[in-house]
């Protein structure tokens, strides 16, 4: 049984009121850099039990008649075509999904900031686009020696070459598709130019992760460091605020790197600066709604075995270099967590050895632990859907769900007239195959209605599954890992 530690009501409230202070504190305007995912940020609620991964949305949404959304994106990366590797688009059609789902809930999207502008083909293109989609467009532009050169940054040359957006609310909310976009540069830049207008407009940054008011080396704050081992963050306790307030906060390497520089910015802008340090000038209050430890602490254990397993999948397949690995198992062992704390991973592991053949295994929310073993019609991932599903609608293991007499068509036709090599049906064909079945049979209804149970469950596999397998574990909210390795030789794999 998932056991929770968060408290997520709470959160809500606290962290809705924290930004309201921080809008009030600065005389009324905000610019605030949301970092991390505003949408679906489910690795807050692997390592947070209870966190909803709605939540900064539905905290948004408590603040829609003072919020507008400002996204930004770099004409690098546009012009990169950069990928977003978790949903598999662009970052300049993710810039189009996200206004549609801005728009989509009521909030309020001002503009698109593209920085870095160059007068890249591609980003011009896509500016173009922008507008006559009825979308407001700013260019600001690449400043030389940033961020060190400060009394470049803030002149005439610097910041007052941007363009200044144009924002109509109490509270900006500056987003972007991924990390590197520019949202920092495009608040203090911002701030220079309210500043010449007369305008006093203040500067917050909202991160989940690390939680300052944890242990640094608590799981949770290394389950951050885990998620983000491609990019070398690394957590830190915050010198300045040790310095400034006798007392010890966890923040982020690069944050604690850029702080003096910030700090210089602010100077040059406004004669002072209204933090003392990089902990000050966040707004998170995760921390203080965590009731259970325990289970926040077990949870994150877990995560760190999830990204240990997704970073070496990545580095068998060439997406990470081999370091990241090796990073990773430092990690693992500051915490002295082994790979058998996952149950999920023996149990795959044994299908496989006693069969020859790829084993899956599905650990169900009551903790037991459903197998699957390849067979000629169906993949070890869909054995083991099959007979999770059977478990948790209390069918008996010998009945079959889905009749051979239907599936072994499907197959044929798969291989003699689609072109498949592979016989064997993945995941989302058996759940269209049950679906089909459930309009007749009792049993295949029952297992249906048994997909929602499915969510959170523990997945794994002793071979690195096709991406249609790998979606399918995640529409169904289940925390899928891989052993890495692959079942064939072939240096091709779909």
């Amino acid at each position: 049984m998932r056991k929770i530690g968060f408290d997520n009501e709470k959160y809500l409230k606290m962290q809705s009121q924290c930004i309201r202070d921080r809008i009030a504190s600065f005389g009324g305007k905000l610019y605030l850099e949301f970092g991390g995912k505003l949408f679906d940020d489910y690795h807050a609620s692997r390592v947070l039990p209870g966190f909803a991964p709605d939540s900064k949305i539905r905290m948004l949404m408590e603040l829609r008649d003072q919020a507008e959304i400002v996204i930004v994106i770099s004409a690098d990366d546009i012009e990169k075509n950069k990928v977003r590797g978790d949903i598999g688009i662009t970052y300049d059609l993710d810039v189009l999904r996200l206004i549609d789902a801005f728009r989509g809930i009521g909030l309020y999207v001002g503009s698109v900031v593209i920085t870095r502008w160059g007068a890249q083909h591609t980003a011009e293109a896509f500016e173009k686009r922008l507008n006559s989609l009825g979308v407001k467009t700013y260019r600001h532009y690449t400043i030389p020696e940033y961020p060190s050169n400060v009394s470049l940054i803030v002149s005439e040359n610097g910041f007052g070459k941007n363009e200044y957006i144009e924002t109509s609310r109490s509270l900006v909310v500056i987003t972007a598709p991924g990390p590197g976009s520019g949202k920092m540069a495009t608040c203090l830049s911002q701030l220079y130019h309210e500043n010449l207008r007369g305008i006093r407009a203040g500067y917050a940054k909202f991160e989940t992760f690390p939680i300052w008011n944890l242990p640094l080396k608590h799981p949770v704050n290394v389950a951050y460091e885990a998620a983000t081992a491609d990019l070398n963050d690394v957590n830190m306790i915050d010198p300045f605020h040790l310095e400034a307030y006798g007392k010890t906060t966890v923040n982020y390497n690069r944050d604690i790197e850029i702080f003096p520089v910030l700090n210089a910015i602010f100077r040059q802008i406004y004669s002072e600066s209204p933090y003392r340090s990089p902990t000050d000038m966040g707004v998170n209050m995760a921390g203080f709604c965590i009731f259970d430890d325990d289970a926040v602490c077990e949870a994150a254990r877990q995560e760190i075995i999830r990204r240990y397993y997704m970073t070496a999948c990545a580095v068998r397949q060439g997406n990470f270099d081999v370091s990241v690995s090796y990073r990773m198992e430092l990690l693992m062992n500051s915490l002295g967590i082994k790979t058998d704390e996952r149950p999920v991973v023996a149990a795959a592991l044994s299908v496989a050895d006693r069969t020859g053949e790829p084993g899956a295994a599905i650990e169900l929310p009551d903790g037991r632990v459903v197998t699957g073993k390849t067979s000629s019609l169906l993949g070890a991932s869909s054995a083991a859907l099959l007979n999770a599903l059977k478990v948790l609608a209390g069918i008996d293991d010998g009945i079959h769900l889905i009749s051979p007499a239907v599936i072994e068509p499907i197959s044929q036709m798969k291989v003699q007239h689609l072109g498949n090599h592979n016989p064997r049906l993945h995941m989302d064909e058996i759940l269209i195959a049950l679906s089909i079945c459930a309009t007749t049979d009792p049993n295949a209804a029952r297992a249906v209605d048994a997909l929602s149970a499915l969510r959170y469950c523990e997945a794994h596999s002793s071979v690195i599954l096709s991406r249609v397998d790998e979606t399918v574990f995640s529409k169904l909210g289940m925390n899928l890992t891989c052993e890495p390795k692959y079942q064939t030789k072939k240096l091709f794999h779909r």
